[in-house]
This record gives C-alpha cells, structure tokens and sequence, in this order.
C-alpha cells in the first residue's frame, strides 16, 4: 500500500503548490525588500508600477522598470521620483495622442 500512497502524495502537492488560489502567496516575490535612496536617471528609465503596503509589501515602493528590463525599487515620498512619474506619465500621453 505504502508504494500507491507516495505518487497519490506528490501528486497532490504538485497540485496544491500550482493552485491559482495560492496566487497571492507568490505575489509577495514582487515586493521590494528595500529601496535606494539614490536617484535613478531618467533616460534609463521605461517603465513604472506601484508597491504599496496594502498589495501585500512591507516596503512601500515604485519600482522602475529600466531599458534593459531591470527593475529597481525606488521610495515613492523621493522628489526625484515624482519627476520621473511625471516624466513617463507625460511621454505616455503624447505618443498616445501621436498614434492616434
């Protein structure tokens, strides 16, 4: 019996650890665990999204999302990083209004 229980027990772990209702387990790895106080430069700068502590996270951040893909957790109460948000907000809208 023992040999019919083991394939039973995997599988049904397999199945458990790939359930969608686990998903907000696995939305906790998109948190930033810290944020640089440094300034990011702009022209490097694609992309943004918001980490708040009511998603989930322990550290609040904007994480920037760099020409290369990298993303970097930013403090979002910084100066600098508003400039950027504004920045990418505004090339946003413009090339929306170009394309359309």
């Amino acid at each position: 019996m023992a040999p019919r229980v083991a394939p039973l027990l995997a599988l049904g772990l397999l199945l458990l650890w790939t359930s969608p209702a686990l998903g907000s387990a696995n939305d906790i790895e998109d948190c930033c665990l810290s944020v640089t106080q440094r300034p990011i430069p702009r022209n490097i700068v694609r992309d943004f999204r918001y980490l708040l502590i009511k998603d989930g996270c322990r550290v609040p951040a904007v994480v920037f999302t760099t020409l290369r893909g990298r993303q970097l957790c930013a403090p979002p109460d910084q100066p600098w990083v508003d400039r950027i948000i504004r920045r990418l907000q505004k090339t946003s809208a413009k090339s929306k209004r170009q394309s359309s």
